[in-house]
């Protein structure tokens, strides 16, 4: 079993991402768990998952618009391989692009 957080920053703003809904799923589309950034831009899931694929996709489009900002990229889905220890998975947004990456 394995744990998986994540953290979000508004790379544009220099900011944490506080308030962006996230939904998590298993590999097969399952809904398992969804929650919304607390103002540091995190996310900790306490339940344990499973090794193997699991997907992660974030509300980018709502978030940016109730800011009154446009995005290109109106949700963000990341596709993630947990391996049995904790994941951590940061996302930098900004309105034209995103960078992801499995931090510590």
């Amino acid at each position: 079993m394995t744990t998986l957080s994540t953290h979000v920053l508004d790379a544009a703003e220099g900011r944490p991402a506080a308030g962006l809904d996230v939904v998590l799923a298993a590999g097969d589309g399952t809904f398992l768990a969804a929650a919304t950034t607390d103002a540091d831009g995190r996310v900790a899931w306490s339940a344990d998952l499973d090794p193997g694929s699991h997907t992660l996709t974030f509300a980018t489009g709502e978030w940016f618009g109730a800011a009154d900002r446009t995005t290109f990229f109106p949700v963000v889905t990341l596709p993630v391989a947990l391996d049995g220890d904790h994941a951590h998975v940061a996302l930098l947004l900004s309105p034209f692009s995103y960078t992801a990456y499995r931090g510590s």
